[in-house]
């Protein structure tokens, strides 16, 4: 341990950290008097949020005996732009020439880390803790030759943006919506004109590879998440009587000949690896919302917008890979978030939620409730060398800002 006074940043040890963090944890979301504040149980296990990446590393703060700080990171290889293959049939007389040319759009991937969960607790801010602690992962990033490396934050945390932009030198990146959906005491109702095919994990994979490979962020181990235990499954919403479940011919066929209108999502399990809870709700809420859903399991048939017991820990759903392409691709993504509901509602989860670009055109077809949701999540990114991607792509922090982002579940 450090000497009184002096901070230490090392690797967290589970064996004897676990109290200490979880107690950091406990102090830095201690919310407002009166006010509803989210409370996050990470079940005893502080590195679940990035455990199952390919690589992580989370750091400790330490003064004394005590633990006063913490921050979490991860490293992967994602797609970051793209660049174009062209190639002929063979073909070489003058007539055929121009015809038999074709473009093929490669991903370019680059090396990039992901920084969560900076943590210090509050009677030992502005020591200088928290920079202490993102110098010591911005470190064992360069040693492992990341190209970016970013975070997340709430768009009107302006403490926490101040620190990334004007100390480290990160830049404000993407915007994007975290949108959350309670799971009400009754089913909700799959479009009689969509039917939804659930996909193998070699399937899935080769839609994401196929249709998304290009998507910012996508992972170049996107098999890994497909099939890691927490991975629900994969779900394609298509026009009912183009495919079925006993008929699906597989993914490369469809690829071949896909319907008008389609889309896909994955659901990853959170609640296997961290609950949460709302508390500082009044006595009136609280029973308020005992009522809707009393109501809504004695009359199911009323389809009531019942509220969970979120005042108890409760668990979620993340639903990740959201896309899709035609004129009906938002419908279709609707009919797989009432799929994704009732998936939730039988394994006991309080909400479903997701997180897309700001720019994202599905995300009309995702049902959510405005007070649970955050519209406004900024990514800000930070580039360290230039030699680490497999292609050019300049400067992805300059970049303009994509439609579609892949939200790695891994991290959520």
């Amino acid at each position: 341990m450090g000497e009184e006074g002096v901070v230490v940043v090392r690797e967290f040890d589970p064996n004897k950290d676990g109290l200490g963090v979880e107690d950091v944890e406990r102090k830095c979301e201690v919310g407002r008097s009166g006010k509803l504040s989210i409370f996050t149980d990470l079940l005893g296990d502080p590195i679940c949020r990035v455990r199952n990446s390919p690589a992580f590393l989370m750091l400790v703060a330490v003064m004394g005996d005590e633990i006063v700080g913490m921050v979490r990171g991860c490293i992967k290889t994602v797609s970051c732009g793209n660049k174009h293959i062209r190639s002929d049939s063979g073909e070489n007389d003058d007539n055929n020439k121009n015809n038999n040319i074709h473009t093929k759009t490669l991903p370019i991937y680059t090396k990039a880390a992901y920084i969560l969960g900076l943590r210090v607790s509050p009677s030992h801010r502005r020591m200088g803790i928290a920079t202490k602690l993102v110098l010591g992962l911005e470190d064992w990033f360069r040693a492992n030759e990341v190209e970016y490396s970013y975070m997340a934050t709430e768009n009107d945390n302006h403490a926490s943006v101040k620190l990334f932009t004007d100390k480290f030198g990160y830049s404000k990146f993407r915007m994007l919506s975290i949108l959350v959906n309670p799971v009400f005491a009754h089913r909700l109702r799959i479009p009689i004109r969509v039917t939804i095919v659930q996909l193998s994990p070699s399937d899935s994979e080769n839609l994401y590879r196929s249709r998304f490979s290009t998507t910012e962020f996508l992972p170049r181990d996107i098999d890994s998440v497909l099939n890691n235990k927490l991975n629900l499954g994969t779900f394609l919403a298509v026009p009912r009587g183009t495919y079925d479940s006993e008929c699906w011919p597989g993914s490369d066929l469809f690829l071949s000949d896909p319907p008008e209108s389609w889309a896909v999502l994955s659901v990853w399990n959170c609640k296997e690896i961290w609950t949460l809870e709302v508390r500082g709700a009044s006595f009136v809420k609280r029973s308020l919302a005992k009522t809707t859903r009393l109501l809504d399991r004695a009359l199911p048939f009323l389809r009531l917008p019942s509220v969970p017991e979120v005042f108890r820990p409760f668990g979620l759903h993340f639903l990740y890979g959201l896309g899709g392409e035609g004129p009906r691709a938002a419908k279709m993504v609707k009919a797989l978030c009432c799929h994704a509901h009732n998936l939730a509602k039988e394994r006991g989860c309080g909400v479903v939620a997701t997180e897309v670009a700001n720019r994202e055109p599905l995300r009309l077809g995702v049902p959510h409730w405005k007070m649970l949701s955050c519209t406004e999540d900024l990514w800000c990114i930070k580039r360290f060398g230039e030699d680490y991607s497999d292609g050019s792509v300049g400067d992805w922090t300059k970049s303009s800002p994509a439609m579609s982002i892949f939200v790695d579940p891994r991290e959520f």
